[in-house]
């Protein structure tokens, strides 16, 4: 069995790469997610308000999270918003007030940052790097839940 630790040379450069594409599908998630919370109408407002600040906070966390891991492993994290929208692989959702369109822009974000989420977390095993799988295996757990939930609101 491979020991986990901080990985070495080009595996901290290539997790940091991938981190900082992270980083960029957690900025527009988080921007989208907060223009949700402001144009929420309708008779689901109160409820989907409370729900997309309660999201939007939670990724604020993981991006400080994110940026941090990069800077770990040595490498500068992506911090304009030319960066984050040129590498993000969400994009921006503009005008959306409808609780379903709402919910759906949320489940592609989650969809997004998952798939993403589990290459970085084959990488960082096969890497060696703990401290980057222990992350990511911490937002699958809580995001495939999230994604269970919105898919069901939907439904």
């Amino acid at each position: 069995m491979k020991s986990l630790s901080t990985p070495k040379g080009s595996n901290k450069k290539k997790l940091a790469t991938m981190l900082n594409e992270l980083l960029a599908d957690y900025m527009m998630f988080y921007q989208n997610t907060r223009g949700l919370h402001w144009n929420i109408k309708g008779e689901k407002f109160f409820e989907l308000h409370a729900k997309f600040e309660e999201l939007y906070t939670n990724l604020l966390v993981k991006i400080d999270e994110i940026g941090e891991r990069i800077l770990t492993l040595g490498e500068q994290p992506y911090h304009t918003f030319s960066d984050f929208i040129a590498y993000s692989k969400i994009k921006a959702v503009k005008n959306v007030s409808d609780a379903r369109k709402s919910a759906e822009s949320v489940i592609n974000g989650l969809e997004e940052v998952l798939k993403l989420q589990n290459t970085i977390l084959n990488a960082s095993a096969e890497a060696g790097d703990e401290g980057t799988n222990a992350l990511m295996s911490d937002y699958i757990a809580e995001q495939e839940k999230l994604l269970w939930m919105y898919k069901a609101y939907c439904s």
